[in-house]
């Protein structure tokens, strides 16, 4: 089962260098372990201040495997420290992807 799933915030100014090595971090496990069963995208909009999680799951149940990372867990872990406006998680949709191909 396929889902996804948009989230939105805003991260105190001061907070933006840690919670970007932090979501590295999560890329990085991701990469190291291969995963086939999600596919994640982070964004930090031009304020700098501003991010856009999106993430789909191909899952038996539709759930996320991201909170069962330890990178997740520890991106998570202080969150609330960190941000300004509390996240705003919503489903959504796929209408259509595109990925160029590799050459």
């Amino acid at each position: 089962m396929i889902s996804s799933v948009v989230v939105t915030y805003r991260l105190k100014p001061e907070c933006t260098g840690e919670h970007v090595r932090l979501i590295e971090a999560v890329f990085d496990q991701l990469r190291a372990e291969q995963r086939t069963d999600v596919d994640y995208k982070v964004l930090r909009l031009d304020d700098g201040v501003s991010f856009v999680h999106v993430s789909t799951a191909d899952t038996a149940d539709g759930s996320s495997p991201l909170p069962t990372l330890s990178s997740f867990r520890e991106f998570g872990r202080e969150l609330s420290d960190r941000v300004a406006t509390s996240p705003d998680a919503r489903p959504g949709d796929i209408i259509g992807s595109y990925v160029p191909p590799t050459s």
